[in-house]
């Protein structure tokens, strides 16, 4: 069962990521000013997770593929890690879509 976990980071702006059930980091945020935002956040992401289409499939300039979620505004509200190959990153996908509608939210902040 995946799970977010919501946090402080060092400017006091708050981040969660989604983790699956081994614990690996499988999606980031952005910074959130407040900590209602960031809950908005991860609301946009059970919501948005299930749709193919907000999956904005990356590659960076060393050549590791990632993605980025978007939501119905075109905002991206997560990001992945970089992945080694292509399959690796649609696995990451599909882990998001599986862990994230789901997850429980666990508060670090």
């Amino acid at each position: 069962m995946g799970k977010f976990e919501i946090k402080k980071d060092k400017s006091g702006q708050f981040r969660f990521n989604l983790k699956a059930g081994n614990g690996q980091v499988i999606l980031s945020s952005e910074a959130y000013k407040t900590k209602s935002s960031c809950d908005n956040g991860i609301e946009s992401v059970r919501k948005n997770s299930q749709d193919d289409g907000k999956y904005d499939r990356k590659t960076a300039k060393d050549g590791s593929p990632y993605f980025n979620l978007k939501a119905s505004n075109g905002q991206v509200i997560g990001s992945s890690e970089m992945y080694s190959g292509t399959s690796a990153m649609e696995n990451g996908i599909t882990s998001v879509k599986k862990n994230a509608p789901d997850a429980s939210v666990t508060d670090n902040s």
